[in-house]
């Protein structure tokens, strides 16, 4: 716990809990929200080619959870890490570095 209040910049192990808590829940809630988003999209598991179907739910996976991150962080009170930490990072990653 230590390693990570430090490497984060954190204060309590409770942050650190609720940190981790954050990143489980928006996982889960990342891939819940993916397969309605692929059905409207016109992908079904069942009469799509697994190798179309699949890396484009990955995607969106990936997408649906960066842009939840900061909303679920927010739900529990670390948004500022969440918007600080990763999200600002990944959107200058991406060519956003005017921004911020």
């Amino acid at each position: 716990m230590e390693k990570l209040k430090k490497r984060w910049g954190l204060t309590s192990n409770f942050q650190v809990v609720l940190i981790i808590l954050v990143f489980s829940i928006n996982g889960s809630f990342a891939a819940w929200i993916a397969k309605p988003l692929t059905e409207f999209i016109g992908l079904n598991y069942e009469t799509t080619n697994p190798w179309v179907f699949w890396p484009i739910r990955i995607l969106l996976i990936f997408i649906i959870y960066q842009l939840t991150l900061p909303l679920v962080g927010f739900c529990f009170g670390q948004f500022k890490f969440f918007w600080n930490f990763f999200t600002k990072k990944m959107l200058k990653r991406m060519g956003f570095k005017n921004l911020f």
